[in-house]
């Protein structure tokens, strides 16, 4: 009896397992041109159809390219890398201004009833949209002052450092040796403290700038994917 219920819990971790290595083994499937153009276009889907057609052209002669050196299909389309990654990195770089005119340019005539709706509505829909943009820019400003006041507290501390050193080597000079010791001392504190503070601005501007990226990703993505609704 113990047999069968272990050889029973034991069926699913198994099917799981055997689940997984299936879907892996479909993404490291090669695929050949037309399969990767047509995943490419459907990631880049709600971009403006000329930048979609100038890319798809770019990949496709860059694939022709390799099978005339020699190498297979296959092969030339798996030197391009993920459709995926190349489609996140097309986006990144597409203007968030380009991405919102096509986002609200019209895909068919407006109707008289209907640009007489977007008249009435505009003190409502505008006073939201300006709400929203300025919630955006509020959380982009407040990132950034994170690290620029950090960035601030460094050079304050350099200057300390730098002063207290000076002002005790004048202390010495003129006789006042306790004192200058004194400064000296708090200046190499400061000293110190301002190195472990330099790593920790260093980690926080390469995380803002992370994060602003995926901010501004995800904003597009999110465009992207009401247009693709609209559609």
């Amino acid at each position: 009896m113990r047999g069968l219920r272990a050889s029973r819990h034991s069926r699913p971790n198994g099917v799981r397992s055997c689940r997984s290595i299936n879907l892996s083994q479909r993404r490291k499937r090669k695929m050949n041109k037309a399969e990767f153009l047509d995943l490419l276009r459907k990631r880049l889907a709600g971009l403006p159809e000329g930048d979609i057609e100038e890319r798809l052209a770019f990949y496709g002669e860059m694939i022709e390219d390799r099978m005339e050196e020699g190498q297979s299909e296959a092969d030339a389309v798996a030197a391009m890398g993920d459709a995926e990654e190349i489609a996140a990195q097309i986006i990144a770089e597409t203007p968030f201004v380009r991405l919102a005119k096509e986002r609200i340019k019209p895909k068919r005539r407006l109707n008289t009833w209907e640009i007489v709706l977007l008249a009435v509505g505009s003190p409502i829909w505008l006073s939201l949209a300006v709400a929203a943009l300025a919630v955006v820019l509020s959380l982009y400003v407040a990132l950034w002052s994170v690290v620029v006041s950090l960035w601030a507290a460094f050079g304050s501390f350099i200057a300390g450092a730098a002063g207290g050193v000076t002002v005790g080597c004048v202390y010495i000079v003129t006789g006042n040796a306790l004192a200058g010791l004194v400064m000296i001392g708090a200046g190499l504190v400061l000293a110190g403290l301002a190195i472990l503070l330099f790593f920790g601005c260093k980690a926080a501007t390469k995380g803002a700038a992370l994060l602003a990226k995926g901010m501004a990703l995800g904003a597009k993505r999110c465009l992207l994917r009401r247009r693709e609704g609209d559609e």
